[in-house]
Order: C-alpha cells, then sequence, then structure tokens
C-alpha cells in the first residue's frame, strides 16, 4: 500500500509552547478508513487540522501523498459546523459546488457537469430537496449533510471529516457512516473524528485513541480495553457516558 498521509514527530497546537498534540507519528495508507477518538480537547480536530495545512505544526515532519501539508489538491476537509459562518446570502447549492474550485481556472463559469457532480453529492446526503434553501435557515443535522456534499463533489481521494454525524438523527448517522464505508470500499481514504464509539465499532477497521498525542492505534477491539479507555478519556469531563459505564464493568 501507499502512504496518503505520513507524520513523523509532530508536535502542534495554537500558543507558542503550550502543543496540544505531542510526538505523533502516524501513517496512513490508501484505501484507509480511520476513526479518531477521544474526549473534547484531546487534539482531534488539531490534528485534522495539521494534515490538511490549516495549522503548521511546532516540529516534525508533515506529508500528504508525499508533498507538505497543504499542497495537494486530491484532499477534501469537513470541519466542524460551529467552525463555519452560516450568514453568507448562500443558497446550498452554491456551497456544494465549493467543492469543486480545485478544479476550476479562475474566471471560468460552471459547466453542467460540475452542476450534475453537485446534485449527485446533494442525493448522496439525501439533500437534494435542499438544493436552493438558504444556508442560514438550514438545521444543525442539515449542515452537517451540507458539508458532506460539499466534500463529496470534490471527488476527492483523501477526506478529513471532523465530526460529521454532529446533530444528525440516528437514521442519518447510520447512512452517512454506511456511506463512508462504500466511499473507501471504492478507494477513498477517510479519516474522522467523532464519539459515536458504537458507530465506531461496528463501520471502522481502524480506530486511533487519542489524548494529548496518540494513546492507542489498532482495530476496533481497542476500545474494550480498560486501560486503554482510561488513557484516553481519564480526567475529562467529556468522557463519553457508554465508555464510562463499560470501563466500570470491564
Amino acid at each position: 500500500m501507499s502512504a496518503v498521509i505520513e507524520l513523523r514527530g509532530v508536535s502542534a497546537g495554537y500558543e507558542p509552547g503550550h502543543p496540544v498534540v505531542r510526538d505523533v507519528d502516524l501513517t496512513v495508507n490508501a484505501g484507509e478508513r480511520i476513526a479518531l477518538v477521544g474526549a473534547n480537547g484531546a487534539g482531534k480536530s488539531t490534528l485534522l487540522k495539521v494534515i490538511v495545512g490549516i495549522l503548521k505544526p511546532m516540529s516534525g515532519t508533515v506529508r500528504v501523498f508525499g508533498e507538505p501539508a497543504g499542497v495537494s489538491r486530491h484532499l477534501a476537509y469537513l470541519p466542524q459546523a460551529e467552525d463555519l459562518r452560516w450568514d453568507f446570502p448562500l443558497v446550498v447549492e452554491d456551497v456544494v459546488l465549493m467543492g469543486r474550485l480545485a478544479h476550476q481556472r479562475r474566471g471560468r463559469r460552471t459547466t453542467g457537469d460540475e452542476r450534475a457532480l453537485v446534485r449527485a453529492a446533494l442525493e448522496h446526503v439525501d439533500a437534494v430537496d435542499l438544493a436552493r434553501r438558504p444556508i442560514g435557515a438550514l438545521s444543525g443535522g442539515q449542515k452537517q449533510r451540507v458539508l458532506l456534499a460539499r466534500a463529496l463533489a470534490s471527488d476527492a481521494e483523501l477526506l478529513l471529516l471532523d465530526e460529521p454525524a454532529t446533530g444528525v438523527d440516528p437514521t442519518t448517522e447510520e447512512q452517512l457512516m454506511s456511506l463512508l464505508e462504500g466511499l473507501s470500499q471504492g478507494g477513498r481514504t477517510i479519516l474522522v473524528s467523532t464519539h459515536d464509539l458504537s458507530g465506531v465499532i461496528a463501520h471502522f477497521p481502524r480506530v486511533i485513541a487519542m489524548n494529548g498525542g496518540i494513546v492507542a492505534d489498532g482495530d476496533p477491539s481497542i476500545l474494550r480495553d480498560a486501560d486503554i479507555l482510561r488513557r484516553t478519556y481519564g480526567g475529562h469531563r467529556s468522557a463519553s457516558p457508554d465508555l464510562v459505564a463499560d470501563e466500570h464493568h470491564a
């Protein structure tokens, strides 16, 4: 397998001298589907931003498709919905079309094929009926669907998704997980930050537990290891209730 993501000795954060993640070594191969788990503040979002190139590491090296972070056009990033502004006068179709910007020359008009890709992306997330709705009128779950559709419209080889199931109902979440599973089987590489551990166990072959760095990296069985759970969630008030309950019975 060829490496899509390579991190070596990466530490990163938002204030000098205060890294949120420390000494991360990580290799992600083409076609893998990986879940990042951990409490709020464990560094999951920070790690994704480093891979995308939004946040420069304090130390270490980051390579994506063999290039420095921020260079490759073969990735799509879905940030948390609350990190974005939703008061722009845009409709859903316009937002999803933004996923095609990396493929467009400046000044070129949108083609019919690109409009078709946008519609197909909206169909994938069951949101065609939202196409002409203003983005400011969307519910939390609808916003997540639109952001995922934008990522899909890019036709990227690597998808980096930060809490994509936040605010969606259980049925939609299951549809989302099945969609990601199908995309990875088709050759896409997918890295997802999530708090839904039952969904992780059901749909992700590889799990990375984080708490200021990588605590454990393996198959979903690591989520049933009491020691790994303590090191991942210990001291965090945001620890998942179902995990805490499982740990007490471990």
